[in-house]
């Protein structure tokens, strides 16, 4: 019998898999940190003897090299990629034997990247599992727009075809495994569910419901922001990553917390939003670390620039710098943890922000005071409705936009609180006078505050 184990990884929006029989097994798209996978094979009392990428990604970095090395697996990469490292290069319909009567197929299934290819798992010689990347999602499939402008058109009409070749070479039962879809913004849209077939597919997925050109042009118009890091993700993973180092960051007091400030390095609180505007380091930035840290810091960051991280507990650093590795930010700088007054030097106080409801924001919009109105929501989010009169500068974007944002005290909101409470600590460290806003974008209307368009819901 094979099995196939699921590896999630929520910050990033992304699954890798294990799949075997009862003496070997396959990984399918490895995270950065392998250790994670060589326990999950050691749980199973499997040798991981193949290592397998649907393509070069372009959303994080693969531990596929060093898990290949680590283990002496033969590292399987689609024929096409052009990488600078030793691999067995993998071509339409080649067939890999995994364990005893286990064989994993591979499908040219271009469309994310021109030389994405799935592969199709067969358990004497009947096909059980397709694991798709970023071709074939759950009701969507990946973006076509991460390798060069000039061919998204060409690889959106990829991405139709290879959807039409998975469906009409595979039974309807056949689990469908991507690599995307789950909260990464490789995929063109979130995924529907958390598990889905070939059938499924067929009967939902908009790549199989709608002629090319219809597709196509639904598929483009709903493109979103790319993530900035992303220009360094594929040239990464061509080059061949290398490994990480987990080791604990060197220790930092409050005296060096205060000097890599002052020398205009980040210095990131990965504390809830609640604790962090209750008190902080001046000067500090605020992306909790139960969130999405690894998308939105690398995406604020300028690339390269030093990290250090205040955390309650060391474990929360731990968890974190896991997380950063996945998306090349390789050392923290330094780290501290426990509680803000342990980080700031004799004689300071910690800094502090408000925080609201929008039902607060429309009584003080109702008594006539002036305030800024600041929407760090992404385009496609406002284009679903927004609060009137409110500027709109996506969190991405704010750390190099801050002076776009008028005078006066900004209440800053966006979807639900956690990107308002980054916004809101940028705007802080910026000397400006900021109230975060701490509520559902729902509640705007329902607050009696004037909203243009519909309201998304998300």
């Amino acid at each position: 019998m094979f099995f196939v184990d699921t590896l999630e990884f929520e910050g990033l929006g992304n699954r890798s898999y294990l799949a075997g029989g009862p003496d070997a097994a396959a990984v399918v798209d490895p995270p950065r940190d392998v250790d994670q996978v060589i326990a999950a094979a050691a749980r199973r009392g499997v040798r991981i003897t193949h290592v397998a990428e649907t393509h070069v990604h372009n959303d994080y970095i693969s531990g596929g090299l060093e898990l290949a090395r680590t283990t002496g697996a033969r590292y399987l990469v689609p024929a096409g990629a052009s990488v600078s490292f030793e691999r067995t290069p993998v071509s339409d319909g080649d067939a890999i034997a995994v364990d005893e009567g286990l064989v994993l197929r591979a499908m040219a299934t271009p469309g994310h990247t021109p030389h994405h290819t799935s592969y199709v798992l067969e358990e004497d010689g009947r096909s059980v599992a397709a694991f798709t990347g970023g071709s074939l999602l759950i009701g969507s499939v990946g973006r076509p727009d991460l390798v060069e402008p000039r061919l998204t058109e060409r690889l959106a009409r990829a991405q139709h075809a290879s959807a039409h070749r998975l469906v009409d070479s595979l039974d309807d039962e056949v689990r469908v495994l991507p690599t995307h879809g789950f909260g990464s913004f490789c995929s063109s849209s979130q995924a529907e569910g958390d598990a889905t077939t070939i059938g499924a597919e067929r009967k939902n997925n908009e790549a199989l419901t709608t002629d090319v050109d219809t597709f196509v042009a639904r598929l483009l118009a709903g493109l979103d922001d790319v993530p900035a890091y992303y220009a360094h993700m594929g040239p990464a993973n061509a080059a061949g990553p290398a490994p990480v180092d987990l080791t604990p960051p060197r220790p930092a007091d409050a005296e060096e917390i205060a000097s890599r400030l002052a020398a205009g390095e980040w210095v990131v609180d990965l504390r809830n939003r609640v604790a962090f505007a209750e008190g902080h380091v001046t000067g500090s930035i605020n992306v909790e670390g139960e969130g999405k840290l690894a998308t939105y810091l690398a995406w604020l960051i300028p690339w390269g620039k030093p990290v250090t991280l205040l955390a309650s507990t060391p474990e929360q650093i731990a968890m974190a710098q896991r997380e950063l590795t996945r998306v090349g930010i390789d050392r923290p700088a330094a780290a501290a943890t426990g509680e803000p007054h342990a980080w700031i030097r004799e004689g300071e106080r910690p800094a502090s922000f408000p925080r609201a409801r929008f039902a607060d924001l429309a009584e003080v919009r109702g008594r006539g005071e002036q305030v800024v109105v600041l929407d760090v929501r992404r385009d496609s989010e406002r284009a679903g409705g927004y609060v009137e009169g409110s500027l709109h500068i996506p969190v991405h974007g704010l750390h190099g936009r801050l002076g776009e944002v008028p005078a006066g005290v900004v209440w800053v909101h966006c979807a639900g609180g956690m990107r308002a409470a980054i916004a809101a600590s940028l705007l802080d460290a910026a000397g400006r006078e900021v109230v975060a806003v701490d509520d559902a974008f729902t509640a705007a209307g329902e607050a009696g505050l004037p909203v243009t368009g519909p309201v998304a819901t998300d």
